[in-house]
């Protein structure tokens, strides 16, 4: 039976173009078991060949005029078309793994096949390799994403002749082995009928207060509502061609700040990103005087549904880029964070997918015609903190070393930074339009040094934290 699309995930299609594929991505690097031998990962590759058995989404095909997935049985499906192995040149390295993965992840996929591609990639370390996936944003975000990998990758090292990512999905065998607890099927009680009502309300003065300030302006300083951001140098229209960055930091560095600062790990994060793009756009002599503000993602799937598509709704945050005391600049971001949260209403997932459509009606609508970057800017940059792996992963055996999402750019949005956590390593992914931002790799590296700027702010490079300052720590909703 055809699976009708929600309007978020139609919007994603549409808002495609030669110039902007929506695809987003992860790409996660491995070492091989101590006892491989050099046929190692040949072998697993012949194997994962040998499966030709699809679970959703990669046997969903899209198609019209009425927007729909089409299952497709296992031998309608061309697994030659999806599945690649690739070497890097000598010597390999990370530069070289990070040209390959930015020209993979800037080609648009053949709506005419199932919206994914998985690519094995050896030759970037002795005894590593990497695999890139990358899926259609209409069938998967962030936390979706990330359960999808945990299915996917086991916490067993001795876990071998695992299933290849195609045959496991989000209805596959769950090949993690973690315990599953039973799951409740969806009810709807008497009581449940006024929070519902309860939850409408909540949205329809959510909206109605963002979109006075939107026409209006906010009274409120460091309230960021959208289109009242600067224009920043990536705000403008992009081409098809991306690159790709990372860094990493341990987890435990930027809780050391959160403590002693007394706020969040996200905020950290984020006044982390505000001051490396400080020092970007001040080294290309185009800093705005205004701060930039962030369209941050915040993930409303409920726990143990794995469905296909978006269960995510969007706060804005203000990150700070004219403040350049860094513990002002954490405090300021925490605040605008703070008064952001304050905003998003209370309501089920499917109330809150409607309140999604309508916040971002204006941003889909530049999207999907196509003049995005040509006025003022919804918001500069989407930053986004997705909650990871908290244990040891393996896949064949290989155990995770590094993990890094990759994102989406449309006309308008020309950068977009992702973090993800990986068994106490904090990894950070920097998804940007060749043209717009220049030497990307800076701005990285910029978020590292504002973060050893917060360290040495609150004393916690060398291990024990000061004092914790008076702002005020906020509980948040998960940032995705």
């Amino acid at each position: 039976m055809p699976q009708l699309l929600k309007v978020n995930d139609v919007a994603w299609l549409y808002a495609e173009s030669y110039r902007t594929p929506m695809q987003v991505g992860m790409l996660a690097t491995f070492t091989v078991p101590d006892d491989a031998d050099g046929s190692y990962l040949t072998e697993v590759v012949e194997r994962w060949r040998s499966v030709r058995t699809f679970a959703p989404p990669f046997n969903y095909a899209f198609r019209g005029p009425l927007p729909h997935w089409r299952t497709l049985a296992d031998d309608e499906i061309d697994l030659e078309h999806h599945f690649h192995h690739s070497a890097l040149p000598a010597p390999g390295g990370q530069r070289a793994l990070g040209v390959l993965v930015s020209r993979l992840h800037s080609q648009r996929m053949d709506r005419r096949y199932p919206l994914w591609e998985v690519h094995v990639i050896e030759g970037v370390a002795p005894r590593k390799w990497s695999l890139y996936i990358k899926m259609h944003h209409s069938q998967v975000d962030g936390v979706g994403g990330l359960r999808m990998a945990k299915r996917i990758m086991s916490v067993d090292p001795e876990s071998q002749g695992m299933l290849p990512p195609w045959a496991v999905g989000t209805r596959g065998v769950d090949q993690s082995g973690v315990p599953q607890g039973p799951r409740a099927a969806p009810t709807v009680t008497a009581e449940e009928v006024p929070r519902r009502w309860q939850g409408l309300r909540s949205v329809g003065g959510s909206l109605a207060r963002t979109y006075a300030e939107t026409l209006a302006g906010s009274t409120t300083w460091l309230r960021a509502v959208p289109y009242h951001a600067p224009k920043a140098a990536f705000n403008g229209r992009i081409t098809a061609s991306r690159r790709f960055a990372t860094q990493h930091w341990e987890i435990d560095r930027l809780r050391a700040v959160a403590t002693a600062a007394g706020v969040s790990i996200n905020d950290v994060f984020l006044a982390a990103t505000g001051g490396g793009l400080r020092r970007y756009l001040t080294d290309l002599g185009r800093l705005p005087l205004g701060s930039l503000t962030a369209s941050v993602p915040v993930s409303v799937r409920a726990e143990g549904v794995d469905t296909v598509g978006n269960a995510l709704t969007f706060l804005w945050a203000k990150l700070g880029t004219d403040i350049g005391d860094p513990v002002a600049r954490l405090e300021a971001v925490t605040e605008s964070t703070r008064l952001g949260k304050e905003r998003l209403p209370t309501a089920s997932s499917t109330v809150m997918d409607a309140y999604t459509v309508l916040l971002m009606l204006p941003v889909l609508g530049q999207a999907v015609t196509g003049v995005g970057g040509v006025g003022p800017p919804a918001f500069n940059v989407v930053v986004s903190n997705v909650p990871g792996f908290t244990e040891q992963r393996y896949l064949e055996g290989s155990s995770l070393d590094e993990y890094y999402p990759l994102s989406l750019l449309f006309h308008g949005q020309g950068l977009n930074i992702t973090a993800i956590s990986n068994a106490g390593w904090f990894c950070v992914g920097y998804t940007g339009a060749r043209d717009a931002v220049p030497h990307l790799q800076r701005i990285a590296v910029g978020s590292g040094q504002a973060l050893e700027e917060l360290e040495a702010a609150y004393g916690t490079a060398g291990g024990a934290p000061k004092a914790a300052s008076a702002v005020t720590a906020v509980t948040a909703r998960r940032a995705v």
